[in-house]
């Protein structure tokens, strides 16, 4: 793709989410009006540092020392990504203005007034040499918001239509939801799990990080009593503004909903069963009307999955964000990108109609090159 020679609005946005399969990474230009990616690329995480991420999610020995360490290694990896999609862009650091970095969530805990997100974004800047904007949910919970989703925003700037109410369905880890109406305000929220827990059961009986398409889950018999005692959990009816993560959909979570002696494959359809029933109830009770429903995430790549949401939200059309310019693997990535541009240019990028807070906010952390 051609560039303008010396354009200062190439921006580089990492993520990294619940999932913990690794760094998403990509290259794009804000000159025009629509987002152009100009390159992508992918860095694994390697199963020791997901199992150090995954332990640093509750309370443990020595965790300080640890969460600095895994940040160090974070930012290592962050490096190495941005220096791979400038690589295949094409791109010298000094032409981007800014690398947009979420960092990896370890802790999220709003109702106490902080999250946590590893990453060293000081050393990123070090070994980039590009300036880096991170923390972008402290200032949001500062203002009594819950600091996440922050992607409806950027939803709204690149998925929203003036012809038909919208939704974007994020499915990582966690899924989450953005309501883009033509008119009023755009609200989301966190549904509840998305990827993790299938995830999880997958890695623990398949040995494999995920049930590829969901073949697996599909192949399986549906367990009612078992969805009946996944769908009691309070989140599910607590109203919005709210938002979740691995602090309660984790591996105690759901042995705490097993009764014992589950065939390991029907637990994995009851699984998917909850993540397309959260989802798919969320979208019916808080988005009325919705003619459009587009699915970004690495849930996006389990066919049985969208199978099962395009029942529960007919007639409204279901379809990924392919088919509006931005692989679903890149949208996360894409959004914090565009947020260190609002963060650069002193633009208030929350949405208190999404998070609660008490106005929106300039949100990020700046660190120079």
């Amino acid at each position: 793709m051609s560039l303008t020679p010396g354009s200062t609005e190439l921006y580089v946005g990492l993520m990294s989410g619940t999932s913990l399969d690794g760094v998403d990474a990509v290259l794009i230009d804000f000159a025009d009006a629509r987002p152009r990616i100009v390159a992508a690329a992918h860095h694994s995480f390697d199963a020791g540092l997901r199992e150090r991420l995954l332990a640093l999610g509750s309370a443990g020995a020595n965790e300080l020392e640890r969460a600095a360490v895994a940040g160090n290694d974070l930012a290592r990896r962050y490096a190495a990504a941005t220096a791979e999609v400038l690589a295949r862009g094409a791109v010298a650091p000094a032409a981007v203005r800014a690398i947009g970095c979420h960092g990896q969530t370890v802790r999220h805990r709003p109702e106490r007034g902080y999250t946590v997100q590893l990453g060293n974004a000081a050393l990123l800047a070090e070994l980039a040499g590009i300036r880096v904007v991170a923390d972008f949910r402290g200032r949001d919970i500062a203002a009594g918001g819950q600091g996440a989703p922050l992607a409806p925003a950027f939803h709204a700037a690149v998925f929203a239509s003036r012809d038909e109410d919208r939704v974007a369905l994020n499915l990582g880890g966690i899924a989450n939801l953005s309501w883009l109406p033509r008119t009023g305000a755009v609200t989301g929220f966190d549904c509840g799990p998305g990827n993790c827990l299938l995830d999880l059961w997958a890695a623990r009986h398949l040995g494999k990080s995920y049930d590829e398409g969901g073949q697996w889950a599909e192949g399986g018999q549906l367990i009612a009593p078992l969805l009946d005692r996944m769908l009691r959990e309070p989140y599910f009816a607590a109203p919005p503004p709210k938002s979740t993560g691995r602090d309660l959909f984790n591996a105690a979570w759901l042995e705490a909903v097993l009764a014992g002696g589950e065939q390991p494959q029907a637990v994995q359809a009851t699984l998917l069963e909850l993540a397309a029933r959260c989802a798919a109830g969320a979208i019916a009770q808080y988005c009325p009307g919705a003619r459009r429903v587009i699915v970004c995430g690495g849930g996006a790549r389990n066919g049985a999955l969208l199978r099962r949401l395009a029942e529960f939200v007919a007639p409204a059309a279901l379809e990924t964000s392919e088919r509006h310019g931005i692989a679903p693997q890149l949208v996360e990535a894409s959004a914090f990108a565009w947020l260190a541009k609002r963060a650069l240019d002193g633009a208030p990028a929350s949405l208190p109609s999404v998070t609660g807070a008490s106005g929106a906010r300039v949100l990020g952390a700046i660190y120079p090159p």
